[in-house]
């Protein structure tokens, strides 16, 4: 038996919010179904642990560029099925000048054998973009999908 969904989510998140990308894929099953139906521009379901490597790399170079965060206000809700979670909880972003910006998130995911095998990643795409200062790249795909 391997680790509960509830500490493969705090992996993960904290994974993330601490810039190890390297090791999240090792935290996915082969065959996954990852979506994240809130993403703007809109993005294609990640299949494969395969695709969550490529999903979750950094090339070194823009590693520094990644802005720092932690994560805030988790809540995680387990359900009637022991595989699944519904996790709530906040991105802070630390901004230049020391003031930090919130992105609330809801997962809801599906862990068998200590591995992720579903989930549903809520993110809000417009304070994401703005707390990593990337609101003119977002600004500009839209323009992009639009054409």
């Amino acid at each position: 038996m391997g680790p509960s969904p509830r500490e493969v989510f705090l992996r993960l998140v904290h994974g993330v919010a601490d810039g190890d990308f390297d090791d999240l894929p090792d935290l996915y099953g082969e065959a996954t179904d990852v979506r994240h139906p809130m993403a703007t521009p809109q993005s294609e379901p990640l299949t494969s642990r395969r695709a969550l490597q490529e999903h979750f790399t950094v090339p070194p170079g823009a590693r520094a560029a990644v802005p720092k965060r932690r994560v805030v206000d988790v809540v995680v809700h387990e359900m009637a099925d022991p595989e699944v979670i519904v996790a709530e909880f906040a991105y802070e972003f630390t901004q230049p000048d020391g003031s930090t910006a919130k992105v609330p998130c809801v997962f809801v995911m599906r862990v068998r054998d200590g591995r992720i095998i579903e989930s549903r990643d809520y993110i809000d795409p417009i304070r994401t973009y703005t707390a990593r200062g990337d609101l003119d790249r977002l600004i500009a795909a839209l323009h992009e999908n639009a054409s």
